[in-house]
């Protein structure tokens, strides 16, 4: 698990559009990385619509929103053109990226146990530390708890 003050590890994620996000590039402003399982599911559905409905907010205070799933460009078009997301979803196919920030790993649902992405978020700060871990995220509230939790500039 990474802790806060730590530096956030750089990644290279593909965009719906298939521009390439590089982490290193956004330094200077605060970043709210969250991971989520899947595309168009009830919890990250309700997750990313609460970020959209907050994106106002998380302008002014000039932070970039990136939401990080192991879907695909194509799955993640669909998913922002259905909800009208106004931020950047990325494509961690290889989930690079959910294994260096320590949220790949085994989950249990209904019984069963499979290897997937944890709903952890992090806010990066403009100087490229973890300014705060969030881990086990609850959708409902979520983009209020990271609000709070984001740097004052």
């Amino acid at each position: 698990m990474l802790e806060e003050g730590a530096p956030a590890p750089d990644f290279e994620l593909s965009s719906e559009s298939g521009e390439i996000v590089r982490l290193s590039d956004l330094r200077g402003k605060p970043v709210v990385l969250f991971f989520y399982p899947k595309d168009d599911t009830p919890g990250c559905t309700k997750e990313a619509c609460g970020f959209r409905d907050a994106y106002d907010v998380f302008q002014e205070r000039g932070a970039v929103i990136l939401g990080v799933s192991p879907d695909d460009e194509a799955s993640h078009v669909r998913f922002r053109e259905k909800y009208s997301l106004p931020y950047t979803p990325l494509a961690d196919r290889d989930h690079e990226a959910a294994e260096a920030y320590g949220v790949w790993g085994e989950k249990r649902s209904y019984g069963r146990t499979s290897m997937g992405i944890k709903r952890y978020t992090f806010v990066i700060a403009p100087d490229g530390s973890v300014a705060k871990a969030m881990y086990g995220v609850k959708p409902d509230g979520h983009p209020e708890q990271v609000l709070e939790a984001l740097p004052q500039a």
